[in-house]
């Protein structure tokens, strides 16, 4: 069974460089489109689209898409298989304030989604969690952000996890 990096349809290969390699290298020629957008994230276009007039991200500049932007698709897109929507996006403002302002943010998208992934690398119990927490978030003097931190990584954790239980559970029942 491929495996995927969390929120993409990229596949997870060693072979492939480091998730943050992977990604950042999509935009050695500037921006990516719309189709390579949905292509990467795995949503639809128009739902893309839909987000960005609903202010959940800033509007692509010259129809390109920046790396903050794509991550920001990325982390909504990883939570809102087990959070509803609003659900997601409350999580996303509780950590950075107003989606549409950038300016406010105290963790960069892209950080939190790099951050993420180098904690599904990390976890494999409980107290893994929380070293692996306490190791992610080390870097944050400020004692709010890194709290902040620390409970959005751990719902987008469960979030993933439950993800992964029900594609699990979908993959048996169709064999019953």
């Amino acid at each position: 069974m491929e495996r995927f990096l969390p929120g993409t349809t990229l596949g997870l290969d060693d072979e492939a460089g480091s998730p943050e390699m992977r990604i950042k290298s999509l935009f050695l020629a500037g921006g990516l489109t719309l189709s390579q957008v949905a292509s990467v994230t795995g949503l639809e276009p128009y739902t893309v689209q839909n987000w960005v007039k609903r202010g959940f991200l800033s509007p692509p500049q010259k129809k390109r898409y920046t790396l903050e932007q794509l991550c920001r698709l990325i982390n909504i897109n990883l939570l809102r298989g087990i959070l509803p929507l609003e659900e997601s996006l409350h999580l996303m403002e509780y950590l950075n304030g107003d989606l549409a302002d950038e300016s406010d943010d105290l963790v960069a998208d892209s950080q939190l989604y790099f951050l993420f992934v180098s904690l599904f690398d990390q976890v494999r119990s409980s107290e893994d969690l929380n070293n692996a927490l306490d190791r992610l978030t080390a870097d944050y003097s400020d004692p709010g952000t890194r709290e902040k931190l620390r409970q959005v990584l751990r719902v987008m954790d469960l979030c993933w996890a439950a993800n992964c239980l029900r594609a699990k559970a979908e993959t048996i029942m169709q064999t019953l």
